[in-house]
């Protein structure tokens, strides 16, 4: 068989092929843009930071969505009432010996946030592993934990300067509060 290339025929056939070629393509890229501009926007700057560790957008991405899927399998669980008394008091205690004992405290508040994470349904890793869980639900977060964290658990000659151990606890405090808050369900029976 021997094809005319000036047959219009075939050069209609052949630019059909391109558009529905290029049509693919191009739904194609839209998916990509549309799953990274998700995941950007529900990782944040935790995103960025996976793609500075993972080299490309695209080993990061599916290291966020391996992340998703991990947490998915996890029975992460709201607090009862009586454990989020627990823990608010337990954090008052960690806070009022911050005046004395500073590096203490924080590594008290790292402590008792790594506690709570348990008792929420996070499993007991690494640092780094227990952080990328946390993520998922709370990108927000992510920044100042690690940075707290690494005030937490900087020994050695160069000692956390007041004003870092200060910045950590303020840190803490706020991820305390995300992780001990309780979640407001709507009844839509009562808002109806």
């Amino acid at each position: 068989m021997q094809f005319n290339f000036t047959d219009p025929r075939f050069i209609f056939g052949v630019l059909v092929v391109v558009l529905i070629f290029g049509t693919i393509l191009g739904v194609f890229i839209e998916r990509r843009k549309k799953k990274s501009q998700a995941l950007r926007n529900r990782f944040g700057t935790e995103y960025d930071r996976a793609v500075s560790v993972h080299g490309s957008e695209q080993k990061a991405e599916a290291k966020l969505a391996d992340r998703e899927t991990r947490v998915e399998k996890l029975n992460i669980r709201d607090l009862t009432i009586t454990e989020r008394a627990r823990f608010l008091a337990e954090w008052q205690a960690v806070q009022s010996r911050f005046v004395d004992h500073p590096k203490g405290a924080v590594t008290e508040a790292d402590e008792l946030v790594s506690t709570l994470l348990l008792a929420r349904g996070y499993p007991v890793t690494a640092f780094d592993q227990r952080a990328a869980d946390v993520s998922v639900d709370h990108p927000v977060l992510m920044e100042p934990y690690r940075s707290a964290h690494a005030v937490a658990v900087r020994n050695g000659p160069v000692q956390a300067t007041t004003e870092e151990l200060r910045t950590a606890m303020v840190q803490y405090r706020a991820i305390f509060d995300e992780l001990v808050q309780e979640k407001v369900l709507v009844d839509h029976k009562a808002a109806a």
